[in-house]
């Protein structure tokens, strides 16, 4: 199954770290509140995940695919 990022909204500190490396511009932090994932452009790679320095991304499972 493919996956998407998700992000835990009361934690995270909108640093846009998650931004500036997702390669389909997925994510975005509007009015510097905490990032969204746009999950029909996320394909799932993880490197949010694995940029956060929160530990608020992870990844989950699309079961509408």
């Amino acid at each position: 199954m493919r996956k998407y990022a998700v992000v835990d909204e009361y934690h995270c500190v909108a640093c846009g770290c998650c931004v500036k490396v997702c390669p389909k511009g997925a994510i975005s932090v509007p009015h510097g509140i905490f990032a969204v994932v746009d999950i029909d452009k996320c394909v799932g790679c993880g490197l949010c995940a694995k940029e956060c320095p929160a530990s608020v991304v992870w990844l989950k499972e699309r079961r509408d695919i």
